[in-house]
């Protein structure tokens, strides 16, 4: 160990050993002239492979050219919004920007989305207390049936919803259908955070003569915010981007609007112009959401003892509690699934095509599935490096790669026709573009899977095969894709589910004369054919309920 300079009031360290026969000796051997002792790092202090120093290192070739790659996929679309809103020059932007029609559609954006979030924070924070902490009977049944909503997409409810109350369309059934399927995303977060808590600080509260409301609201509550901020978030970014929902219910948003510009002109400034808007007002929410979690630390520190925590006993409220719980999925989940009942049972003798429903739901799983593959694919070299590297490497790539996280389907899918009809004419209204378009929206749901997957597979045996000689594509393809395996499928499934439940991007790309069921929906709701449109929302919400109920289970 090079010694180094004592420089003046030099901190000790709280931690370090001590003389106890030189009193007033320094605990930190630094701040002797020279060292005492060279001492030989302890193998806890130098993590073997990618951890400690190591991990400040460029990522190899093998994985830095196809992250490389994933991260200028992401980018695309928001290098077409660059061009495509300067095209007529920014004076022409900015009129488009500041028009009264531009302020009205924000002011709607941002109250329908401050109303779904505000809803969801409440479902989902008294129904993950409920479910977790408290001795509600059936809790199970209801932790895991409040997650059924998830595959639910928010098209499918605004129609189950306009079609049994017409009366409905506008903000109040907006914000009812993305409300109803929304919630799991707050719920999810903040449950896992309650299995977490040290419940050591809630009996100490309660040992002080706090009641149980007050301890929630003084020491659990504050612990959670963290959690069901990043929920919100998540809403949030949901509604901004949202296009089923808003336009079934005939309620004019920034997807919505982009959407209408598009079909309506040729030009696509003011559709490029607006998208801008729409990614600042992204941009401002996420900077938002990581300023509420603030500086504080919500961790404790140590591993601590794992010990169940007692449940609160609900007396007199058991009844009320049960109720609502039963309110929230009646309306979540038996309302829209009654209604897809009634309108089979209506449409059955005469509106049913087997045929042409088998056919749409052979070619939503086909093009979910590569979809699925080639966003799995992409997200495997980015998460990898996030998972093993730091640096700036590491943090351009998975900031890249959540890119197109930030924009709704619509402007996706302009970016990529602009792209095609320019550079790629062949692949215009084909297939592959379709594909490539559910790669740069979920790219991020991929990353997030494979970055946890491959932090919890132990570093050091990559180090022991790299020590054996083995080159860094053969740790990769023997040791790091194995271990993560689980966990990249999971992120897989996942990814396919939101493919197979994606509509403006697939309205718009989609290849001649090719359906999917989210799109055969819309365009049946839209005629006001709601009997010829239930099959299509059944088999949309069985063939992505599979899937989702597989990840509830595995869920921690």
């Amino acid at each position: 160990m090079k010694p180094s300079p004592n420089p003046p009031h030099a901190p000790t360290d709280r931690h370090g050993p001590t003389d106890p026969h030189a009193p007033h000796a320094p605990t930190d051997p630094r701040a002797q002239g020279a060292p005492r002792a060279r001492a030989t790092p302890r193998p806890a202090e130098t993590p073997a492979g990618f951890a400690g120093r190591g991990a400040e290192r460029r990522p190899p070739l093998v994985l830095l050219v196809p992250a490389c790659v994933a991260a200028l996929f992401a980018l695309l679309p928001l290098g077409y919004l660059a061009v495509r809103a300067l095209e007529r020059g920014p004076a022409f932007a900015w009129a488009v920007v500041a028009d009264e029609r531009t302020l009205d559609l924000l002011g709607r954006s941002l109250g329908l989305t401050a109303a779904v979030v505000a809803t969801c924070v409440v479902l989902g924070v008294s129904l993950a207390w409920l479910t977790v902490r408290t001795a509600l009977p059936g809790a199970r049944f209801w932790s895991v049936a409040a997650t059924l909503p998830l595959a639910v997409p928010s098209y499918v409810a605004a129609f189950a919803w306009l079609s049994a109350e017409p009366d409905l369309a506008g903000f109040g059934g907006a914000a009812l259908s993305l409300t109803l399927v929304s919630f799991p995303y707050v719920l999810l977060p903040v449950a896992a955070a309650l299995r977490g808590i040290d419940p050591a600080q809630e009996e100490a509260a309660r040992s002080l003569g706090h009641g149980p409301l007050r301890t929630f609201l003084r020491v659990t509550l504050p612990q959670l915010r963290p959690a069901a901020a990043g929920g919100a978030l998540l809403v949030a970014l949901y509604v901004l981007s949202d296009f089923g929902a808003v336009s079934l219910m005939r309620y004019d948003t920034f997807t919505w609007a982009i959407h209408t510009s598009y079909r309506a002109s040729f030009d696509r400034t003011p559709a490029a112009a607006l998208s801008v808007v729409l990614v600042l007002m992204t941009v401002t929410l996420v900077a938002a959401e990581a300023r509420t979690r603030g500086r504080a630390g919500h961790a404790r520190t140590g591993g601590g003892t794992a010990r169940p925590t007692a449940p609160v006993a609900l007396g007199r409220w058991k009844p009320l509690a049960l109720l609502w719980c039963g309110a929230v999925l009646a309306v979540a989940v038996a309302f829209p699934l009654g209604t897809l009942g009634y309108w089979l049972a209506v449409g059955s003798s005469a509106t049913w095509d087997l045929g042409g429903l088998t056919e749409t739901a052979w070619a939503t799983l086909g093009v979910a599935a590569a979809g699925a593959a080639l966003t799995t694919l992409l997200a495997l070299p980015v998460g990898v490096i996030a998972a093993r590297h730091q640096g700036r490497w590491a943090r351009l790539l998975e900031q890249a790669a959540y890119a197109g996280h930030a924009l709704p389907g619509i402007t996706v899918a302009l970016s990529l026709v602009f792209f095609a009809v320019r550079y790629a004419y062949p692949l215009y209204q084909e297939l592959p573009l379709l594909v490539c378009a559910y790669a740069v929206l979920f790219l991020p749901v991929a990353v997030a899977a494979t970055r946890a997957a491959v932090l919890q597979a132990p570093p050091v045996l990559e180090d022991v095969a790299r020590s054996l000689g083995r080159r860094p594509w053969q740790v990769l393809r023997e040791i790091t894709v194995p271990l993560a395996a689980p966990g990249v499928a999971a992120g897989a499934a996942l990814t396919f589910v939101v493919c197979m439940k994606e509509l403006p991007a697939t309205l718009l790309l989609r290849p001649t004369g090719m359906d999917t069921l989210a799109t055969r929906l819309w365009t049946e709701t839209g005629a006001g054919s709601f009997a010829a449109a239930a099959p299509y929302a059944a088999a949309l919400i069985l063939l992505a309920a599979v899937p989702s109920y597989l990840l509830g289970r595995h869920r921690p």
